[in-house]
């Protein structure tokens, strides 16, 4: 790695600035009222704001990045973005007080392609037409078991280069894996939507083999992490929500070879808003069931609608949060969760997307979902995500951020 003296004052002057504000007496406050939503004893309810339309946001400049050395430019990216949310939208967002570096691990992956036609938006977002590859049950022997390896030169050369920018700055971590366990996700890129549902109907064997290839293949994956030694307990986060606890990482944790045993894991099956729980129980549970087994935590859920299935959802193990979208009935929701989760709400991103922002709309929304929690004791987060489009107004996402942290404060009053 070739760091010119510009690129190194740069990301100096950012890591300098990221370490004021996490070392705050700020952070240090929302960091501890997180970890009393995670221990389940809330002193209010969390918020944060994530996948953002950043090419929306850029207002002065200040996410342009400069430095030319990749994988640092990568550092760059994260830094100048964490800086931006801080001082522009914080809600109750965490600073760790390190800089955060990627490993070097490479992986071959599952052997399979995604075949698809896209229709490009100008921005992130974008709309696919996935073709089926397991059109008879032979096709199920495409999924390969990925093999992973970890370069020891190259992460000698990213220490040397860490040492030199940040020594006597920021202190700096290995960052780790944390594999996304929701199968139907990627099964949905391999098949396609309208061919998944239809072989869950006609073709229930060919999902079944489709499933037990693929759920043995991630284990295999995730020994090999363990193996390693490489999972992720240093983020402090998992599927846009802090995971601050005393129950994790364990007592007996080894921080220089952690596994997945001491850290979370995300899952959903989207797919499944629009199948029976029944279909959802046959399909879902027992694989998940067998790789959650492999975790010390599970977050569940992402858009699909669980209201009316969260007995089968506390089926599966591990699980300590669930997703409550904006197709779940909120209250519904809140009546049928077990008070051991924490209600994990997606609130409403359409409506940055309005002609007109409306801040009543936003105060109306907010104060159902913790109305709904707390008629029920639940413990609460307020998760924005899925931000496609804030019409090229930034300040909309800024006074989002201001008014769930208003009605968030005034709900503990």
């Amino acid at each position: 790695m070739n760091i010119s003296p510009n690129d190194r004052e740069t990301l100096r002057t950012l890591a300098a600035q990221y370490m004021t504000y996490a070392l705050s007496e700020k952070n240090n406050e929302k960091r501890e009222l997180w970890r009393a939503l995670n221990n389940l004893h809330m002193q209010k309810p969390m918020i944060t704001i994530d996948q953002m339309p950043w090419h929306e946001l850029n207002v002065d400049g200040c996410l342009n990045c400069t430095v030319e050395d990749p994988y640092f430019r990568g550092v760059e990216w994260h830094l100048r973005t964490e800086l931006y949310k801080w001082e522009h939208l914080p809600a109750d967002m965490v600073l760790n007080p390190y800089i955060i570096l990627s490993r070097p691990v490479s992986n071959t992956g599952f052997g399979m392609t995604t075949k698809r036609l896209d229709h490009d938006s100008g921005g992130s977002i974008m709309c696919h037409l996935f073709e089926d590859q397991f059109e008879e049950i032979e096709d199920v022997e495409k999924i390969q078991t990925p093999v992973l390896s970890l370069n020891p030169s190259a992460e000698a050369e990213i220490l040397a280069a860490a040492h030199d920018l940040f020594d006597g700055i920021a202190p700096f971590k290995w960052g780790g894996i944390m594999p996304h366990s929701g199968l139907w996700d990627q099964i949905t890129f391999w098949k396609g939507v309208e061919n998944c549902y239809i072989d869950l109907l006609d073709r229930p064997e060919l999902i079944h083999a489709i499933l037990d290839r693929y759920t043995n293949a991630f284990l295999t994956q995730l020994d090999q992490i363990n193996k390693l030694g490489v999972y992720d307990i240093v983020s402090n986060y998992c599927h846009c929500s802090y995971t601050f606890s005393d129950r994790l990482p364990t007592s007996d944790c080894d921080p220089d070879h952690p596994t997945s045993y001491d850290g979370w894991t995300f899952s959903m099956a989207q797919l499944f808003t629009s199948v029976s729980p029944a279909i959802n129980e046959e399909f879902e549970v027992p694989y998940m069931s067998k790789i959650f087994s492999h975790f010390g935590s599970v977050y569940y859920g992402c858009c699909e609608r669980l209201d009316d299935r969260l007995e089968i959802i506390d089926r599966m193990p591990n699980i300590r949060k669930i997703s409550c979208s904006p197709w779940s009935d909120r209250e519904h929701f809140a009546a049928n969760l077990p008070k051991k989760y924490i209600m994990s709400n997606k609130p409403n991103p359409s409506y940055l997307a309005d002609f007109y922002f409306d801040e009543e709309v936003v105060r109306k929304d907010l104060r159902r979902t913790i109305s709904a929690a707390k008629a029920h004791g639940l413990g609460l987060e307020l998760l924005l995500k899925d931000i496609s489009t804030i019409r090229n107004d930034p300040a909309r996402l800024w006074r989002w951020s201001e008014i769930a942290l208003e009605e968030t404060i005034n709900a503990v009053l």
